[in-house]
């Protein structure tokens, strides 16, 4: 008879199968800490991709985390990641394809790349066994969530919003512009990028996303998502930093205009990460809001 496995071999042999199996999950150690408030990682098979995803916490009501631009749940959301209640929340933070640990395949920008980042991320929440979710979007992540709330209305129970358009105009264009090359980003805002990706890979992907995101320049009214905004039924929190460089407050208000019963709140001097310069502030705004009762 056979020695029985040790539990760590028994670990082992566990990773191995979960990778020949599509579609299960791939975990990956987080950091030593009490129950409930540990951060585990995985990749799960969805639409073609192996896609990163980090968790912690215990709570019933699941949040999902969708970063900006070339963004990943490392390099965005630290802050959320560690102080969310785990106790009310089960918080998932996720790499889009191409972006973070969501590698390969190298990202690309094809005209509905928003409409796909938003099924990936449903269609993730669903492999991960989630009824519903609510979303907190940044940035890009934002303008995911908005289609995601829109097209998957009976799946997403709430949804924050910071840092997103849904359209180009020609003045966002020149900011598109204007950040098109790494080099003059300032370093504490390049160096996390830059450490994740490797400075060519993170340098075209950059160029790739300007290009991506100014051909909806090209459609009329510049339309990124504003047809969908009328779909979107769930209560819906849109906060704006007033000192964002990259987002005009216009954007901010078009959107709450047009999602019907919406919230706007304005941080006075926040700017695009206003949710990482004013982290205890932005959480509990969030917290309060998603722990709203509907009425």
């Amino acid at each position: 008879m056979a020695a029985p496995l040790s539990s760590q071999c028994l670990r082992r042999l566990q990773i191995v199968l979960s990778i020949l199996k599509p579609g299960n999950q791939v975990p990956r150690a987080g950091p030593a800490a009490a129950f409930g408030t540990s951060i585990t990682s995985g990749k799960v098979a969805v639409n073609g991709v192996h896609l990163h995803y980090q968790q912690t916490g215990e709570g019933e009501h699941a949040v999902l985390l969708l970063p900006g631009m070339l963004g990943s749940g490392e390099t965005d959301f630290g802050p959320q990641i560690k102080n969310l209640s785990k106790k009310l929340f089960t918080v998932v933070a996720w790499d889009p394809r191409g972006y973070g640990h969501s590698r390969p395949p190298d990202r690309d920008f094809p005209v509905d790349f928003f409409e796909r980042d938003a099924k990936d991320a449903v269609d993730l929440m669903k492999t991960l066994k989630f009824k519903k979710v609510s979303l907190l979007g940044w940035s890009d992540g934002g303008i995911t969530a908005l289609i995601a709330a829109a097209k998957y209305p009976s799946y997403i129970s709430k949804m924050v919003i910071w840092g997103a358009n849904a359209y180009v105009t020609d003045e966002d264009e020149a900011i598109y512009q204007g950040i098109r090359d790494v080099s003059k980003w300032s370093e504490k805002t390049r160096k996390p990028l830059e450490t994740l990706y490797g400075y060519d890979y993170f340098a075209k992907t950059c160029e790739k996303w300007v290009d991506g995101i100014k051909q909806f320049k090209h459609l009329p009214d510049g339309n990124i998502c504003r047809h969908l905004l009328l779909l979107v039924q769930c209560p819906t929190l849109i906060v704006h930093g007033e000192k964002d460089p990259l987002v005009p407050r216009f954007h901010a208000d078009f959107i709450h205009e047009h999602v019907r019963g919406s919230r706007l709140h304005v941080m006075p001097e926040g700017k695009h990460n206003l949710h990482l310069r004013f982290a205890n502030e932005f959480n509990k705004l969030a917290e309060d809001f998603l722990l709203e009762k509907s009425p």
